[in-house]
């Protein structure tokens, strides 16, 4: 199914299950809310390739996620804070701007990665994401039932947090499936560590 949606570019990266907190103080990204809160257009997150000019066609990288608005906030700064949570994967298939500079997509609703019992597999994942929210009570906020032994809960916010290049994350989130891409994040950690 295609549709079109409006992007939110940022250097976080968000799946489905996900959340995220955003401060929004563009006036294009103001709209973009406003337009959201009233059902007139929906919005995705998108990752930024840091490595190609703000003008470079690739600078909105392909694979995205449609969101929507969990909750919202004024901060003590007085600017608007909202918390996001991805609900579908999706491709940009074209991509513009619009005179205030807002990105809007033509996008494809991908399919969504199974939920997928990890019995003992990725021990070692499930312990260490298992301690960062315990560590971490920002995101223990964020995710106060952890489904750890969900292999897709667990694949994607392993790419969530991961301090990856973000081509490599839209590959691992490009796998078939959550216990290819555990395998290639456990792949990773044991030559990164």
């Amino acid at each position: 199914m295609s549709k079109q949606l409006a992007l939110f570019p940022l250097s976080s990266f968000i799946l489905p299950g996900g959340k995220i907190k955003l401060r929004v103080f563009e006036k294009r990204y103001i709209r973009l809310i406003k337009e959201a809160g009233i059902g007139q257009r929906g919005f995705a997150m998108a990752l930024l390739n840091p490595f190609v000019s703000q003008q470079h066609r690739d600078r909105v990288l392909s694979l995205a996620t449609e969101v929507v608005i969990d909750d919202f906030e004024q901060l003590p700064d007085g600017l608007l804070g909202i918390t996001v949570r991805g609900i579908k994967r999706i491709e940009i298939t074209q991509r513009w701007q619009e005179d205030d500079g807002l990105n809007i997509g033509q996008i494809t609703e991908l399919d969504s990665w199974p939920n997928i019992d990890l019995g003992q597999r990725f021990n070692g994942l499930v312990r260490s994401l298992s301690q960062l929210l315990t560590e971490y009570p920002q995101l223990q906020q964020l995710y106060p039932e952890p489904e750890l032994n969900n292999a897709s809960w667990l694949a994607s916010r392993w790419l969530e947090l991961m301090p990856i290049q973000p081509g490599l994350k839209q590959k691992m989130s490009a796998e078939k499936d959550p216990i290819s891409c555990l395998e290639s994040l456990q792949h990773w950690f044991e030559h990164n560590s």
